[in-house]
């Protein structure tokens, strides 16, 4: 307890992005930090309006939108590559300076009961911070962010911090590294009948 968890969102099934919004507006209910951002995706979805009205959570939104991967010219996918290897850069480069002392090192005096998860108060115990990363995988596996640094991050993330991750077929590696896998199943979907997108409900 306190220390922070990596979770992973992912599947076919719609409720990845909605599943990680109701987990930071929780974790944000409670007292935490916390910094979202999105990849691969228009910059006007609804969620992220309602999280920048939640007190608490930071958005940290894309100013340039691509379109779809499948769409790009080589020289479109290439510009996108850059802007959101820089744009994942800057939002752990930022995460690490506001998070990075949030709890005492490993074998140091945290104040709390580890195997209650509660300090000498008896209060119950969080990470300080939470870092939702939408659709990360995709970008992950379109290699359009560095998959180093994301890798590296991870493997040695600040203790106080949670990271949540969402998209399609999580690599091998990201899932060795996540405490929580949670697969949304389509089983059903207007999409199949040809109905649209819905504003405030797929987007």
């Amino acid at each position: 307890m306190g220390q922070g968890k990596i979770h992973i969102y992912e599947g076919d099934g719609k409720g990845k992005t909605t599943a990680a919004v109701g987990l930071a507006v929780r974790f944000a209910g409670k007292g935490g930090r916390v910094y979202a951002t999105q990849f691969l995706k228009r910059d006007d979805s609804g969620e992220l309006n309602g999280m920048e009205e939640v007190t608490g959570i930071t958005v940290r939104r894309c100013s340039k939108v691509f379109g779809f991967t499948f769409q790009m010219s080589e020289e479109e996918k290439q510009a996108a590559t850059d802007y959101y290897t820089a744009h994942l850069h800057g939002i752990l480069v930022e995460i690490r300076k506001h998070c990075s002392d949030v709890l005492p090192l490993e074998g140091q005096d945290r104040n709390y009961h580890a195997k209650e998860g509660r300090d000498q108060e008896g209060k119950m115990q969080q990470p300080a911070c939470m870092l939702v990363l939408d659709e990360v995988l995709d970008a992950y596996n379109q290699e359009m962010i560095s998959r180093r640094e994301l890798l590296d991050f991870l493997g040695a993330k600040p203790a106080g911090l949670e990271v949540v991750m969402t998209g399609r077929n999580p690599a091998p590696e990201l899932l060795a590294l996540a405490d929580y896998v949670t697969y949304m199943e389509a089983r059903k979907h207007p999409y199949g009948q040809g109905l649209a997108a819905r504003p405030g409900i797929e987007w």
